[in-house]
C-alpha cells in the first residue's frame, strides 16, 4: 500500500485524525501538533450548537467592549475590541455577517471545525477614536448594531495563506471526512472555495494548532471564511451571491443532478453528480463517491427544519429568511439521505 492511501485508509479509521510526530505545515511553516484532525462527533445538543455556534454559550461576547485597533487588511470594516472577561474580539460589518454566523454554525452541527463566531445586535465599544473604513459602523458616541464578533483565542495557533493547506494536498484526501467537508461547502453554497494555491487572493482554509488536556498539540483543519455562502453558488460575479433566499432556493431543486459510474482500471464506483459551482469547482464536487455521501448522510439525521431556524435566527435572518433557507437546506439534505 503506497504512502498516500495508507494516510488516507488511517484517517478514515481514526475518524478523520491522523497521529504522527510533530511535523511542518503544509505549506511548510514549523508546526507545533503532532495529532491532525479535520472531523470529530458534534458536541452538545443541535439546538444549542445551531443557537450558539462553536464554543457554546460560554463564549458569547459580554459587553462592555473596549477598542483595541482597527484592521485595514480585509475587504469589510473591522476593528478589534476587547470584552468584559478579558477576550479579543475582531468585529466585522458588512453582506458576510449574516452568512459567516451561520456557517460556523451549520459546520460545526456536522463535525467540522469553526471559528467562535456570534452577531451582535447592538453594543457600545467604549474608547474608540475617529475611524477610517469603520466610521460608517460605528458612531461618535461608539454606537454599533448587526456587527459579527469572531474569536481570537491567543491560545491558538493559527497557520494561514501559504502555511495552510489545499483542496487536493491535504492529509484526508479520498477519506469519508474530507468529502464530508466538501459536501457541507455545497449544502451551503459557498462559491469562495480558495485554498493555498490562492494566496495572492487570500486562502480560505486554515490550520489551527489548538493546545490539549495532555500538554500536546492538535492540528484542526478547517474553512476559516465562509463569506461567500446562501446564496448562489457560481464561476462569477455575475451567477453567484450570497445571503440570497430567493437564489439559494432555485438551485436547490438541482443540488444532485445524477449518479455515474465511471470505469478505473475494470473497476465501477458510483459518484454523485453535483450541481455546484465555485472557485476550486473540480476539487470540491467531482468524484465523490456515493458511500462517502451515505457516510456524511448519517453524520446529519439530527439535523432538522426547528434547529436549522435557530441558527438562521441567531445569524440575523428574518422569520421569512429563516423559513425559506431552512426549508431549501432540508430539500438538500434529503436529496443526500435518499441516495
Amino acid at each position: 500500500m503506497g504512502l498516500a492511501r495508507l494516510m488516507s485508509t488511517l484517517g478514515a479509521t481514526l475518524g478523520g485524525t491522523l497521529r504522527g510526530h510533530r511535523q511542518r505545515s503544509e505549506g511548510g511553516a514549523v508546526a507545533l501538533a503532532s495529532d491532525r484532525r479535520i472531523w470529530r462527533e458534534p458536541d452538545g445538543p443541535m439546538e444549542t450548537l445551531f443557537e450558539f455556534g462553536p464554543g457554546g454559550p460560554a463564549l458569547v461576547p459580554v459587553p462592555p467592549f473596549s477598542f483595541e485597533q482597527e484592521h485595514f487588511a480585509g475587504s469589510q470594516p473591522c476593528v478589534a475590541v476587547r470584552d468584559a472577561r478579558d477576550r479579543r474580539w475582531r468585529v466585522k460589518w458588512g453582506h458576510e455577517v449574516q452568512p459567516e454566523t451561520f456557517a460556523v454554525r451549520f459546520a460545526a452541527a456536522c463535525g467540522y471545525f469553526a471559528e467562535v463566531t456570534h452577531l451582535v445586535r447592538a453594543g457600545k465599544i467604549e474608547g474608540a477614536p475617529a475611524l477610517s473604513s469603520a466610521r460608517h459602523c460605528v458612531d461618535a458616541n461608539g454606537r454599533f448594531a448587526d456587527a459579527r464578533f469572531e474569536l481570537e483565542d491567543r491560545h491558538v495557533h493559527m497557520l494561514l495563506n501559504e502555511d495552510s493547506w489545499a483542496w487536493n494536498d491535504n492529509p484526508f484526501v479520498g477519506t469519508p471526512q474530507l468529502t464530508g467537508l466538501k459536501l457541507v461547502v455545497m449544502l451551503l453554497s459557498n462559491w469562495d472555495t480558495k485554498d493555498r494555491r490562492d494566496v495572492g487572493r487570500g486562502s480560505n482554509t486554515a490550520i489551527f494548532e489548538v493546545p490539549t488536556q495532555q500538554r500536546r498539540y492538535e492540528a484542526q483543519y478547517l474553512i476559516c471564511d465562509w463569506g461567500g455562502a446562501m446564496g448562489k453558488w457560481g464561476t462569477n460575479v455575475l451567477s453567484r451571491g450570497r445571503w440570497d433566499p430567493q437564489g439559494f432556493t432555485e438551485q436547490s431543486q438541482a443540488f444532485i443532478e445524477g449518479v455515474d459510474a465511471p470505469t478505473s482500471g475494470g473497476i465501477s464506483t458510483e459518484v454523485v453528480r453535483f450541481g455546484y459551482r465555485g472557485q476550486r469547482t473540480e476539487d470540491v464536487a467531482s468524484g465523490i463517491p456515493v458511500a462517502h455521501v451515505r457516510w456524511f448522510a448519517r453524520q446529519t439525521m439530527s439535523i432538522a427544519a426547528p434547529v436549522l431556524r435557530t441558527g438562521l435566527v441567531a445569524s440575523g435572518a428574518t422569520d421569512e429568511e429563516a423559513d425559506s433557507f431552512a426549508a431549501s437546506l432540508m430539500m438538500r439534505l434529503h436529496q443526500l439521505r435518499a441516495l
